[in-house]
C-alpha cells in the first residue's frame, strides 16, 4: 500500500481497488474495463501515487480522480489505443 497524503491509502486485491480517503470514507473498484489496470501485473497496480486529488500509476500512466471515482468512472469508458 502506497500513501503519499496522510489519511488516503489504495491498494489492490481481489481484482479490485480499494481506497480509503480522510473521515474514512472507503469504497473499491473493479478493474474490470479499464485496459491499463486490467493489464498491470499486481506489482503495478500496488505501485500507485494518491494525492487530494486521486490516484497515479506511475508504472502504466493512469490517473483516476476521485471526482470521477464516486461517480462511478474507474476508466471503464476508455477505448484501449
Amino acid at each position: 500500500m502506497n500513501t503519499l497524503v496522510d489519511h488516503h491509502a489504495a491498494f489492490f486485491a481481489d481484482n479490485r481497488f480499494h481506497v480509503t480517503l480522510p473521515g474514512g470514507t472507503a469504497f473499491s473498484f473493479p478493474i474490470a474495463g479499464n485496459w491499463r489496470l486490467e493489464n498491470a501485473t499486481p506489482e503495478q497496480l500496488n505501485n500507485v501515487e494518491v494525492d487530494e486529488d486521486g490516484l497515479h500509476w506511475p508504472d502504466i500512466d493512469e490517473d483516476l480522480s476521485f471526482a470521477g471515482l464516486l461517480r462511478g468512472d474507474h476508466g471503464q469508458f476508455v477505448k484501449m489505443r
